[in-house]
Formats: structure tokens, sequence, C-alpha cells
């Protein structure tokens, strides 16, 4: 439990970060910029350390580490960077003839006081991400980072103090206990990363505040695999999209569904890019410095009963298999023959298993993924126009990628996030600054000009003649 004395000092953080929130609003863009370059040159210094950092979190390889974790959130600060003016600027609109006289625009604003709670697949990306958007916005903000990854936690609790006063930007370190003592807060806004478990619990808390939430969950992502579709290419992505952070994503491929003419070619495709990733030398995959590990026993084990649970209900291993729980090893692994009474049909994955199925008509794979939970992201592999375009309008998903798949996370202009199950608002790029953001209408009427005084009572005829006139032609 979080003592009666760390429960008075996050209120009082909470109470501190008012004062600076509302100096904020008047923050100039020159200066938001400012913070965000002093962000990025820490980076820069650092690198070593946060590849340090999570390798000892779980293996993450230096490669992975550069363009998964630090990547992203450069890119991110150099967008904010080259359009924040911009996105600052009042954006004028037009005006309705009922409102000739007046003259109206949008004005951006901080919401204010913000919460982030990050996870720990990718524990520097995902909080310190959101973080470019919130300081974009103008926000303050108390971070939670995950204690999965603690040695990450660490690090970024030291960013945010090299940096930071903690009126702006805190870092608060701890167990679940903390982030329930968080959420009892009134924040103007949360940004939520995690499983939408937990994120239920997020949205139900904020509610209670009426607080405004951004919820990037999870889902189970599916992978069309078209018969029009270039197997080996289709391979050389899913594989690596699914098996980077050893599975551990929450827009990696969660199952396939190939046409059932082209399943053995495409596993054999798979294998072979499992092989060439991870083994080219065939010393084992236990032995590649490019594969990542399991976070932890717990979701190692979980993994462990998944496969079982499989293997005992009629699926079969098509590659891969092999564990190692002293080291949370886990190899690469395809499985086929899934049925839906299986923990790998029905739950998110989110670790080193792809099941396979097959369809024979495409209108099986869309009644399929529609009889589930709207996913994260939706990936569709073929060369067939008409397909594409079929899976795109008869599905829901928070993003859809053709012919590749996780390279979507990576583009500063497209909105990130889920629908419904898997998500709840946007982010990235300016989007993300959205999320932090009020978009408050400003209406401006000339002094002494009235284009509304027959409309007032008394109601006479005159301004009955009017209002019908506007329902009829406006």
């Amino acid at each position: 439990m979080v003592q009666k004395e760390a429960e008075g000092e996050l209120s009082q953080l909470f109470e501190n970060q008012l004062y600076k929130s509302i100096s904020l609003r008047r923050s100039s863009h020159e200066e938001r910029i400012l913070k965000l370059k002093k962000i990025r040159e820490w980076i820069k210094t650092h690198q070593e350390d946060i590849r340090k950092a999570l390798w000892q979190d779980f293996n993450k390889p230096a490669p992975e580490v550069d363009l998964n974790e630090i990547f992203p959130v450069t890119s991110e600060i150099n967008h904010a960077i080259k359009n924040l003016k911009s996105w600052m600027a009042p954006k004028k609109v037009s005006t309705p003839l009922p409102m000739i006289g007046t003259s109206a625009w949008i004005q951006v604003e901080p919401k204010g006081r913000s919460l982030i709670i990050s996870p720990w697949n990718f524990p520097f990306n995902l909080t310190i991400g959101p973080l470019v958007s919130a300081i974009a916005a103008g926000c303050t903000a108390i971070i939670k980072p995950s204690e999965f990854s603690p040695k990450t936690s660490e690090l970024i609790a030291r960013l945010i103090r090299d940096l930071f006063e903690e009126d702006e930007i805190a870092v608060c370190l701890g167990e679940v206990e903390v982030s329930t003592e968080l959420l009892k807060l009134p924040f103007d806004h949360i940004f939520f990363t995690g499983s939408p478990t937990v994120g239920k619990i997020v949205m139900k808390a904020a509610a209670q505040h009426l607080s405004s939430v951004t919820l990037e969950l999870g889902g189970k992502s599916p992978v069309i695999i078209d018969s029009s579709a270039d197997l080996k290419d289709a391979a050389q992505k899913i594989i690596w999209g699914k098996f980077v952070n050893c599975g551990q994503t929450c827009i990696a491929p969660d199952y396939i569904l190939v046409h059932d003419s082209i399943k053995d070619q495409f596993i054999m495709q798979a294998k072979i890019q499992i092989q060439g990733y991870y083994d080219p030398s065939f010393n084992g995959i236990e032995k590649s410095t490019d594969y990542a590990r399991i976070i932890n026993l717990k979701h190692f084990q979980r993994l462990q009963n998944m496969l079982n649970d499989a293997l005992v209900k009629g699926g079969q291993i098509a590659f891969g298999g092999k564990t190692e729980i002293s080291s949370k090893y886990f190899e690469p692994t395809l499985i086929a023959a899934i049925s839906s009474e299986m923990s790998v049909f029905k739950e998110e994955i989110f670790g080193p298993i792809l099941p396979i199925l097959t369809y024979n008509n495409l209108q099986e794979a869309i009644d399929l993924i529609n009889s589930q939970p709207k996913p994260l992201a939706l990936y569709f592999f073929g060369t067939n126009s008409s397909h594409s375009k079929k899976v795109m309008d008869e599905t829901s998903s928070g993003n859809m990628v053709i012919n590749d798949c996780v390279l979507h996370f990576l583009h500063n202009e497209l909105p990130f996030g889920g629908v419904n199950n898997s998500g709840i608002g946007k982010a990235h790029g300016y989007h993300g600054f959205l999320a932090f953001s009020n978009e408050k209408g400003v209406l401006k009427q000339r002094v002494g000009y009235n284009n509304v005084s027959l409309l007032r009572p008394p109601y006479g005829i005159k301004a009955k003649q009017i209002i019908s006139s506007l329902i009829k032609w406006f």
C-alpha cells in the first residue's frame, strides 16, 4: 500500500503543478521548442545509457533500441519542432450567412495537468513520446513508468530530474498502488498505454472527475494474406513485425489468416525468414544477440501456458516451441491447426507465438475479424486492390496497413490509436498535440451590430417568419 505520507506527497505535487499549468497557457512556441530540444540533446548524449537500461530490463538488442525506442522519440521531437508554430496558431473558420457580422476562429489551449502512465514493452518510446505531445501542447505532466522495466524507469526519472522542475514535469516510481493513488486525482488529461483490461480501470477512474483520456490499448491485430500476395515479401515483413521485441508489441501481428491454397508455401517462407533473421549460422536462436527476452517470469509462464493449451487442444507447432525459463528465452513459434477454444485464439498473445489460420474466401476472413473486438491494427498482404479495398471498407480497426506491418507507428502525419476495445483517442504529431489540447471556439461580434435583434422577445410575426426561413434555408 502507498503510505499516507506518500499519498500526501502525490497530492502536493499535483497541487504544485496547478500554478505552473496556468502560467504555461501563455508559453510561446519558442519556449516549448526549447524544452523539446533539451530532451533531444539529452537523448543524444545518453544514447548508450538508454541501450544499457533496456538490455538490463529484457535483453533488448541495441539496434532495436535505436530503431524502436530512440528514433520514434527523436522523430516525434523533430516533427513537433518543425510544425509547432502552425499547430498553435489560431485557425480562422468561415462565416455562415446567419452569422454575418461576426468573425470566429479556433484557439488551441493546453488542457492543463496531465498524467502519463506508460508500459514496459517499449518503456522509453511510449513514455517520452506522449511527453513530447504534452510539452508541445503546453501541459504539465506527472509520469508513472512501469515497475516491470525498472532500469529504464530509473533512467527516465533521471532525464526528467536533469531537465525539469517537479512543478512542471515529475516522475513517480513504484508499484501499481502509485498508479491507483494518482488516478484518484482530477487530472485534466490522462494518457495511458497498456492492456484493454487496465484501460477500463483507468477510464472508470477518469470518469469520476470527467478527465479526458487517451487510451492506447491493444487486442488481436490480424493479418490477411491474400492469394495474390508475394509470399517472400509478406514473410519478411510479418516475421520481423511479429518477433521484434520478442513479440511484446501492441501492434504486432497477433494471428495470420492465410488463403488455404498458399498456407504451406507461406509457412515455408516464414521458417526461412526466422532462420535468416535470428540464426543464419544455425547455432541456435537462443545464442542470437538480435533477439530479446520475455520481460519477467509471470509473462513467460503465461505464454508457456498458452502454448501448452494450444497443443493439448490439437495445435501443431510448425516452427519453434523451445523455451528456457532461467533466461526467459521463448523461441519464435509458428503454430497451425488453431481452433476457437484455444487461448491463443481468444486472448491477446503479446509474445513470440504466431497462430496460423486458413480461409477459402475473403468474406470468411472478414467475418472472423468482425466477430472479434476491433483491433488496434489490421494488416493485408496482396496485390489485388479490390480485395484490399473490401477489407478496408468492411472492417474496423485503429489503423490498417497494406503490404507491410508495424511501420505505420513511425509515420508522424498519421493518427495512431485504436477504436473501442483497442483504444480511445489518437496520438503522434498533430494528433498527439490535440490530445493534450482544448480546441476553444471563439466568436467575436462587432460592437453596436446586432444581427439577431429581430429574434428576441417579444416574438412578433416578423420574428416568426425569420425563424421559419432560417429552418428552411439554413
